[in-house]
């Protein structure tokens, strides 16, 4: 027996409120229709949905959080297309989003004017984490903010002042940690393996100021053999790729912990670049530490990746492709 069609409208009195909702030329309310297999025709103030009892329910839910999501928002903002299918997915597969959640940890970073907030729910429990926790761990595949948010976060706690320096580190693999086959000094040798690093702190800040705070020593950009032999307090510390590192150097990380200071450790362990795999500090990581109460682990998904929308789809062509071979 087919299931016959069901009639939901959502009306919105806000003019600009319905605009931002349906999106330009209607964009938005394209990508929900086939998200969630319905179909909305916008008329007027209202937008009547028509489907399925349950894809109709889902629908009406989606626009509705969608409106609080905005009213929380600037009224320049606007969704992007992967807010759209981020929201939309999350609720066709049943699941839940805290709109006040996701706006209460925005990070604003005072000296560029720039506000950033988490996307997903687990960009708002990795931030909530970095909070709340001395040590975070985070793994998940790439694009999905793991390092972005770390280095805004990091840029928030120092503006605020409640770190005194921002430290920030990556296996260097290729050369094989010692770097001295590679010309120049050491600020030209490590520039290629600490590159995604400065990327994420010239699009925060500018360049000027990125410059006179690694001048002062207040922002601080090393391989992680350098690493050894410190105690680093009052210091928000950011270890970058480390499913790159030995068991002995993950170890030899995580005790340079000081006083009042933060660990931030993100990778992803599907792209291990070290001769053994298996013997990832990462890895070893998540093994023996998981019932360290002080530590907190958060897993990231393809759900969660924020960069061009085909990134997802590659990634997921490769997992399905290593499955089946």
């Amino acid at each position: 027996m087919v299931e016959s069609a069901v009639e939901s409208r959502f009306e919105i009195d806000d003019t600009s409120l319905y605009r931002r909702i349906c999106g330009f030329r209607d964009k938005n309310i394209s990508t929900i229709e086939k998200i969630l297999d319905v179909h909305i025709i916008p008329r007027g103030n209202t937008l009547i949905i028509n489907s399925n009892r349950a894809n109709t329910e889902k629908a009406s839910r989606l626009l509705h959080l969608m409106g609080d999501y905005l009213q929380l928002k600037d009224k320049s903002y606007e969704f992007d297309d992967f807010d759209i299918r981020y929201l939309a997915t999350t609720i066709a597969t049943g699941g839940d989003i805290d709109t006040e959640e996701l706006n209460r940890l925005k990070i604003t970073i005072p000296e560029s004017g720039r506000t950033i907030s988490p996307k997903t729910l687990n960009q708002a429990k990795y931030v909530s984490s970095i909070n709340r926790f001395p040590i975070t761990i985070a793994i998940g595949p790439a694009g999905t903010g793991k390092t972005y948010l770390a280095v805004a976060a990091a840029l928030g706690h120092l503006l605020a002042g409640r770190v005194e320096r921002i430290i920030l580190t990556r296996p260097a693999v290729e050369a094989g940690e010692s770097l001295g086959f590679l010309p120049g000094d050491l600020i030209q040798k490590i520039n290629p393996y600490l590159r995604p690093l400065y990327d994420a702190l010239f699009d925060l800040i500018s360049f000027e100021k990125v410059s006179k705070l690694i001048e002062k020593g207040t922002i601080e950009i090393a391989p992680l053999a350098y690493m050894r032999g410190r105690t680093l307090n009052r210091a928000f510390i950011i270890l970058d790729e480390g499913q790159n590192t030995t068991v002995s150097q993950m170890k030899m990380f995580l005790t340079r912990l000081g006083n009042n200071s933060k660990i931030v450790i993100s990778g992803d362990v599907t792209q291990i670049d070290i001769e053994k795999p298996k013997k990832s500090g990462l890895l070893n990581a998540l093994r023996v530490l998981k019932k360290v109460e002080e530590i907190a682990f958060i897993e990231f998904g393809r759900e969660d990746i924020c960069r061009h929308p085909i990134v997802e789809k590659i990634i997921a062509a490769y997992d399905h492709a290593e499955k089946t071979e």
